[in-house]
């Protein structure tokens, strides 16, 4: 399928983001360097995105759901993680320079919520019954917890190989929480 004019100017967008980021921490990155980056305009660039944490975080959903998108469609959790790992280190700059960001609207906290929506809809779909409290609960910490070690392997170089990410996030699953998974048939 084509992508639209508007995905491809988000795209250059992005392009010119991951570019920015190779001389410059995101929170000093400007939108009018972005645009400039790539021949657009500021307003086209805010025609599509609120601001650079926004695209950021377009250009992290494009790359980490369609490894999530896999789960649950014969793929384990831990095939899709190591298939997100594995997205993130081809992404080496971005998701390094990303994942420094501390604002409210970084990469950090987005990944938090992407992932633990699509926990919560996938369990949902699978049992066709709203989570209870204690496994919200679960999951909420567990995601927590994921995103945190995932920035501090991204920060510290990606040392291990993304399989090995992906087999200690599933060891790392509380006991019950693995039970639902286990069930669900996503393990």
């Amino acid at each position: 399928m084509e992508p639209s004019k508007q995905e491809k100017t988000k795209y250059r967008l992005a392009a010119s983001v991951k570019e920015c980021m190779k001389i410059s921490p995101v929170d000093k990155i400007t939108v009018k360097s972005i645009a400039e980056g790539c021949g657009l305009t500021r307003q086209t660039f805010y025609r599509n995105f609120l601001d650079k944490y926004d695209l950021i975080n377009w250009y992290f959903d494009k790359l980490v759901l369609q490894s999530f998108e896999q789960i649950g469609m014969g793929h384990t959790v831990g095939e899709s993680l190591t298939q997100k790992f594995e997205f993130i280190r081809a992404e080496k700059v971005f998701f390094t320079e990303a994942f420094r960001s501390d604002d409210r609207n970084s990469v950090k906290e987005h990944d938090f919520e992407l992932i633990l929506q699509f926990y919560r809809d996938l369990i949902g779909r699978r049992t066709s019954r709203p989570l209870s409290e204690e496994l919200q609960f679960l999951l909420e910490m567990y995601c927590r917890g994921s995103v945190y070690m995932t920035v501090k392997w991204v920060l510290g170089g990606m040392k291990a190989s993304p399989r090995e990410m992906a087999d200690k996030l599933v060891d790392a699953l509380p006991p019950k929480l693995a039970g639902v998974f286990e069930e669900l048939k996503l393990l």
